[in-house]
């Protein structure tokens, strides 16, 4: 089963940025006075704006969760994670997203903490949570889940 990434307005302007920056990076170099160079980065800068666009948006677009017989597999460009099902003990719901191992596309997300001998987490925001959610406690009855945010409390 395949659960693909949400990909909200926030990273939506991100990535907007992120390419923006990536074009000033290659094309500035066109901006110079030396005419002897203005002709290898007039090859170069497109070159450099096109591998380095690319390389962003598969990174980000591409990211997908498959849930395997044994273990979950998180994949984001050349980012792959597998995680065995029997390693995951908690899920919850995050929106901090900046901090911590995440291969996400948006702020509403989960966060699953595995491990063995030590407890390490992952930050994922498939489209549908609940489905998700729900499929990884099939093929571990043992995962604690918790749906609300410690916020949801105070108010």
């Amino acid at each position: 089963m395949v659960f693909r990434s949400k990909v909200d307005a926030y990273f939506k302007m991100i990535m907007f940025i992120v390419i923006i920056l990536i074009g000033v990076a290659a094309f500035f170099p066109l901006l110079l006075e030396d005419n002897r160079q203005v002709f290898i980065f007039f090859i170069l800068s497109p070159i450099l704006f096109l591998i380095g666009t690319s390389y962003f948006l598969w990174t980000y677009l591409s990211v997908k969760y498959v849930l395997h017989p044994d273990y979950l597999l998180i994949k984001g460009g050349i980012n792959k994670k597998q995680i065995p099902y029997k390693q995951i003990t908690k899920i919850l719901p995050t929106t901090a997203i900046l901090t911590g191992h995440s291969i996400l596309s948006s702020r509403d997300a989960l966060e699953i903490f595995y491990g063995d001998k030590s407890i390490k987490s992952i930050k994922v925001s498939p489209e549908d949570k609940k489905e998700f959610i729900s499929e990884l406690k099939k093929r571990n009855s043992n995962v604690q889940i918790q749906w609300f945010y410690p916020c949801d409390l105070m108010g």
